[in-house]
């Protein structure tokens, strides 16, 4: 006779769902947002060398872009088979794209070396990177969620927290490089050794990963209910008003994260601090960024998805024009108080509760697409950001209109979050048939 599988609750199998859904999540970001970081202070000058500074920032910001354009097709493409098949084998896969990919950017020869073709295979690479970590997102915060009976805001936030920490890691990597190999060596060469480090990480993340069990939520519906056919149709039929709402809650999040950790590097570089300053600052709030991630978290286990996020829109909206005040003053401990404030305070307390509430929106056999597609919409707004702002810069347009556009989205998720309603009581292990988690907030459980 078969074992049974694991309960949701089982507290061996939940800590190897969170250990792997964080180590996955830091690996894959660590790649993902390595891009970021290198297309602020390299990509412009290896990559589109015959445009002036501005430009090929532009250019390189609008590389970055495509990866976030991807990023739904992977949610889709990922979350269909997740659904279908089980989330564990998808998340080995969107590991293995993630890091054939950056391997293959860090041995692009430049454009002075291939001329055209050099940019052309970055954004190829660049979008098979989006389709990666759109994938990857999805399954990671599931294996958490899913096992999860208690704390699952906590618990699904380990996901989340493994972009900061992604994060710091590709910045110290990045930055020890380029102290280690000075500016010309960096620029020629060095900037390569980061990428190709992920061949590493790679091996590190399968080890762990591959340990991982099926959820027990999914199991038990697999057990019930045929696959559906295409779980895609059953959320934009089912679920649009739910979904677009997703949407709308998360832009903010991720326009401040595009605003924080991409675009204030380039803008404090021309505004006169060196890079090796502005990334260190950066690496203090990116490993600062988990605990915020995780403490908030766990407060919308006690308080609601709903007060924490709509309090950090508000929060954020402000501080959105004390941002750039404190960058233009000059001073280094301004600037590092900016973005510690900025990413590791305020910005978590829309982001961290984002993982549990996606996964609380859509029934088992459609969370998968569901939450990977509202958050892979949402996180548009990461890839966009810098290039807008960038573009408004090009065109003389000041600090101030960047302040009301970061407002806007942040009174656009205070909107959506408040016509959503509270997710954190719905039940994840709904019976099949039953009515998708989103549309019931009566259908609750203990948190």
């Amino acid at each position: 006779m078969k074992p049974s599988p694991p309960t949701p609750g089982d507290s061996t199998q939940l800590r190897r769902a969170v250990t792997s859904s964080f180590l996955g999540s830091v690996i894959e970001y660590y790649d993902f947002l390595l891009y970021a970081t290198a297309s602020a202070v390299v990509f412009g000058e290896v990559f589109f060398s015959d445009l002036d500074p501005l430009a090929g920032t532009v250019a390189s910001f609008g590389t970055l872009a495509t990866g976030y354009v991807a990023r739904p097709l992977g949610g889709v493409l990922f979350g269909h088979f997740g659904d279908r098949l089980g989330r564990k084998n998808m998340l080995v896969l969107s590991m293995v794209l993630m890091g054939v990919a950056s391997f293959l950017i860090g041995v692009l020869p430049s454009y002075a070396n291939a001329g055209s073709l050099a940019p052309i295979a970055l954004v190829v690479l660049r979008v098979v990177q989006g389709v990666a970590v759109g994938g990857e997102w999805g399954g990671a915060v599931l294996m958490s969620a899913e096992h999860a009976r208690k704390r699952r805001g906590l618990w699904a936030s380990f996901t989340n927290a493994g972009a900061p920490c992604g994060m710091a890691v590709s910045t110290v990597v990045m930055s020890v490089t380029a102290s280690a190999v000075g500016e010309a060596a960096f620029l020629a060469w060095g900037w390569r050794i980061p990428f190709l480090l992920s061949v590493v990480l790679l091996a590190v993340g399968l080890f762990v990963r591959l340990r991982v069990t099926e959820t027990p939520v999914f199991t038990s519906a697999a057990a019930e209910e045929a696959p559906r056919r295409a779980p895609l149709l059953e959320v934009l039929r089912d679920q649009p008003r739910v979904l677009l709402l997703g949407v709308g809650v998360g832009l903010s999040a991720f326009v401040v994260q595009g605003t924080l950790t991409t675009f204030v590097i380039s803008y404090a570089v021309q505004a006169g601090f060196g890079r090796q300053t502005v990334l260190h600052a950066l690496t203090v709030s990116s490993t600062l960024a988990v605990a915020g991630i995780l403490g908030w978290s766990a407060a919308s286990d006690r308080f609601g998805r709903r007060p924490v996020v709509a309090a950090g829109a508000v929060a954020v909206a402000a501080y959105s024009f004390v941002l750039f005040p404190l960058i233009d003053s000059g001073s280094t401990a301004l600037l590092v108080v900016a973005v510690v404030v900025g990413q590791s305070v305020l910005h978590p307390m829309m982001y961290g509760p984002l993982a549990a509430l996606y996964a609380e929106l859509f029934a088992t056999r459609s969370r998968y697409t569901g939450a990977s597609l509202g958050y892979q919409l949402a996180g548009l707004g990461a890839g966009f950001a810098p290039l807008i702002f960038a573009e408004a810069q090009a065109l003389g347009g000041g600090t101030t209109a960047i302040s009301l556009v970061i407002a806007a989205f942040c009174a656009l998720t205070v909107v959506c979050v408040l016509a959503l309603g509270e997710t954190s009581r719905n039940e994840l292990a709904a019976p099949a048939g039953a009515a998708p988690a989103g549309s019931h907030p009566e259908a609750r459980e203990a948190v």
